[in-house]
């Protein structure tokens, strides 16, 4: 597969997977089965998508994530807004939890998504705000 599909595939794939805070380095294929599974992209999907499982820890969370080209603020900010433009609230929810913990205030998210409801449409937006509605009562 060229380099560029790839890559584009990939990020698409970490786009959706960025759902997934918090998670720590996976185990290699061997000691998945001498240890519990510890990181969340584990405890989702380890049984069933072991691959899948470690690609989101070492290459998303261990690698992406941890790249000084953007604070997490920063990669927090840039992936509320993508999981807004893209519908996906399971992810969103997880996102906006991490985005505060990352230092985004309440106020930005809310300006985040306002902002995006004229860029990936109202619907969006609209659902964007009852769940971070949700999180913000946690």
């Amino acid at each position: 597969m060229p380099r560029n599909l790839f890559l584009n595939a990939f990020l698409s794939i970490g786009i959706v997977l960025a759902a997934l805070p918090g998670i720590a380095c996976a185990q290699t294929a061997n000691a998945q089965k001498d240890k519990p599974m510890t990181s969340r992209a584990q405890q989702l999907m380890g049984d069933t998508a072991p691959k899948l499982a470690e690609l989101t820890d070492d290459v998303l969370y261990k690698d992406i994530w941890e790249r000084p080209g953007l604070s997490k603020r920063d990669r927090s900010l840039v992936t509320i807004s993508a999981l807004i433009a893209l519908n996906r609230p399971d992810q969103l929810k997880s996102h906006v939890r991490l985005g505060l913990q990352n230092g985004l205030t309440k106020d930005e998210i809310v300006e985040t998504i306002t902002h995006m409801a004229f860029y990936s449409g109202w619907p969006s937006a609209v659902s964007s705000v009852a769940i971070a509605k949700e999180v913000f009562a946690e």
